[in-house]
């Protein structure tokens, strides 16, 4: 489908080995392979560091022309500094990774549960000083944020507000920029996440999924991640979903 990113948050596990990777992938081959099956990642490790120039320009070379990466903001800016005084680490992490180039789908700003609603002008202040060549969604855990306030804010900066299927947050419908970002992170505390299988039947939850997004893709285009706390196994998340989103 056209207009579908769908793949899974990050691609280091050594636990799929055997399942998803062949057996003998080293370490170092596994982006070449999961590229080869998906169409797109969501970087995990972006959020705990900013990655090297070298690093970004692998990733872009060992990846297919239609590949695309979005990618978690540091939680230097989210987390610790809670968008303050950070500006030089912003201009740093935006400068490494648009060497992506056409390959940089949607950069992820996911705030902890102690922000809310409060931070709304600090929140403002930052999108509106980010460069607005490129894509932004935020992801909010703190349920005072569902206001018309913070949609208006979201929607004058075209900035999406992920759709996160986590146990931190109600569900979301609001649309307040031209694409969807969708992320399936589950509950790790029923989900080991490690086993490298299915541990949590999902197929009835994901076929409500396909029948919510389909309408949606003949409009925008739909970014969506499958995290190992969903069913176990992500990979067979995003296989199922993408027969369900194909069989009409």
């Amino acid at each position: 489908m056209q207009n579908l990113y769908l793949g899974t948050i990050g691609w280091s596990y050594n636990f799929w080995k055997g399942k998803f990777y062949p057996k003998k992938t080293a370490s170092k081959d596994y982006l070449a392979y999961y590229a080869s099956q998906f169409n797109t990642v969501e970087v995990d490790s972006t959020f705990y560091r900013i990655p090297t120039a070298t690093t970004v320009t692998n990733w872009k070379k060992i990846t297919p022309e239609n590949f695309v990466f979005s990618l978690k903001f540091p939680q230097l800016i989210t987390h610790t500094k809670m968008l303050k005084d950070c500006q030089y680490e912003t201009d740093v992490f935006l400068e490494r990774i648009n060497l992506l180039g056409e390959k940089l789908g949607v950069l992820l700003l996911q705030f902890p549960p102690n922000f809310g609603i409060d931070h709304l002008p600090d929140l403002e202040d930052y999108l509106h000083k980010l460069p607005v060549q490129n894509r932004y969604a935020v992801e909010v855990r703190n349920k005072s944020w569902l206001t018309p306030g913070f949609y208006s804010v979201l929607k004058s900066n075209r900035v999406a507000l992920a759709w996160a299927d986590s146990p931190l947050m109600s569900q979301i419908s609001e649309v307040p920029a031209d694409f969807l970002y969708v992320r399936w992170e589950g509950d790790r505390k029923k989900v080991n996440g490690t086993l490298g299988k299915i541990e949590a039947d999902r197929t009835e939850g994901l076929k409500l999924v396909a029948d919510g997004i389909k309408p949606f893709l003949s409009k925008m285009q739909v970014y969506g991640y499958f995290g190992k706390y969903y069913s176990g196994y992500p990979p067979s998340d995003v296989a199922t979903l993408q027969s369900l989103l194909n069989s009409g």
